[in-house]
């Protein structure tokens, strides 16, 4: 369950218009996580960027997954802040900082929304720029970019983590070309989009990376982008961290594999994968003594757990709550021992009754029980018990 703090200053008018030919009302989600030694200076830029709520109808949402007192601080912080603030601190943090930029997006009823971190890495006096930029060119999404002339990664702590940026930025570009163009900076937490091209329900954030989703699954029509120098950290400690990274690995792979023939592929790839825990599951049974038919039939069972879980957490991590993950086990190790038993019968009706080769026959056989292993997979072991869509 989560709690909402509320406004902590009265709504300002959403019809005030802004300077420049620059309209619309503006919804700043600021996700935090024990970001307590930030929360004052960022609201102090804030209000110094926008000093007059004319210049901009603006209200900020912090959504807070905090252990430590952020959310007082910012109770606290927002007692002469020009514009409302409200912060919605959430007991269980789903979909981790990516999900609680989603859950801001539900919330939020104006025309734009900007995302930005409440590290100050993110210049708060770009804000006015980035929604100034869309209005300008008609653009649906602006990304702060920093990656373009004008902009620097600068506040990137080493060349490890300079090094980890690019590689994160040139693999995602490569899997996603036609979502990212024109996107030079996809790893970019720090971006304004028009409210109206949002589908929050589409969303399934896993970490951090939130601008890739919202890119990839609600494919914005025009894009543009503003230079910016990437800051050190006001305060606190940076959240990439090794589990992060691999979470990012895990939403590309969830992203990727979104559409049925990506699943498919994906579901084979990985089949293929566990011939090597299969082998060598068989090798250590029989160097240590068991007779090699039941050693083939126990060692099938560790390339069925290896396609387990990797299908699990790369495939259909979405949809793991349907079932009860025994249940799920069961399900799954039923139907890869099925393959088995009916992959045999086919290769006998096709050789007999068709009069194909062996090998032909096998080949056939293979794919045959292939494409029914994954479309019972996704029936049987996947897809929610009531509700089926």
């Amino acid at each position: 369950m989560s709690e909402d703090l509320g406004p902590l200053r009265a709504p300002i008018d959403a019809d005030l218009t802004l300077p420049q030919a620059v309209t619309g009302s503006v919804t700043l989600i600021i996700p935090t996580f024990n970001e307590a030694g930030n929360i004052a200076e960022l609201l102090r830029r804030l209000g110094d960027a926008l000093p007059d709520p004319a210049d901009l109808p603006c209200e900020v949402l912090f959504v807070d997954d905090s252990t430590d007192d952020t959310p007082a601080l910012i109770e606290k912080s927002a007692a002469d802040h020009p514009f409302p603030v409200s912060v919605l601190h959430r007991e269980t943090a789903d979909g981790g900082l990516g999900g609680a930029v989603v859950e801001g997006v539900k919330r939020a009823d104006t025309d734009w929304i900007v995302v930005m971190d409440a590290d100050l890495q993110h210049p708060p006096h770009l804000v006015p720029e980035l929604v100034g930029e869309g209005v300008r060119t008609g653009a649906d999404l602006v990304v702060a970019s920093r990656y373009i002339s004008g902009g620097s990664r600068a506040g990137l702590a080493g060349s490890y983590r300079i090094a980890v940026s690019r590689a994160a930025t040139w693999l995602t570009k490569g899997l996603f070309p036609r979502a990212l163009r024109g996107i030079s900076d996809p790893m970019s937490g720090f971006f304004a989009m028009r409210r109206s091209v949002v589908t929050a329900e589409a969303l399934k954030p896993l970490g951090y990376k939130i601008l890739l989703e919202l890119a990839v699954r609600c494919r914005p029509g025009k894009v543009a982008e503003v230079p910016f120098v990437f800051q050190d950290r006001y305060a606190g400690e940076s959240k990439s961290t090794a589990r992060e990274g691999m979470r990012f690995l895990a939403h590309l792979a969830s992203l990727r594999s979104a559409a049925p023939l990506a699943r498919m592929i994906g579901f084979g790839l990985i089949g293929l994968s566990g011939f090597a825990p299969n082998l060598a599951a068989l090798w250590l049974l029989t160097r240590a003594g068991m007779h090699y038919l039941p050693a083939e039939i126990v060692a099938n069972q560790a390339g069925v757990l290896w396609n387990f879980l990797l299908i699990e957490t790369l495939l259909f991590r979405d949809r793991r709550r349907h079932r009860h993950w025994a249940d799920r086990v069961g399900r799954f190790a039923l139907l890869a021992n099925a393959d088995l038993l009916l992959r045999i019968p086919l290769i006998a009706v096709f050789v007999a009754e068709l009069g194909m080769e062996v090998l032909p026959a096998t080949a056939l056989a293979l794919v045959t029980t292939f494409v029914l292993r994954f479309a019972a997979t996704e029936a049987l072991v996947y897809l929610p018990r009531h509700n089926r869509s």
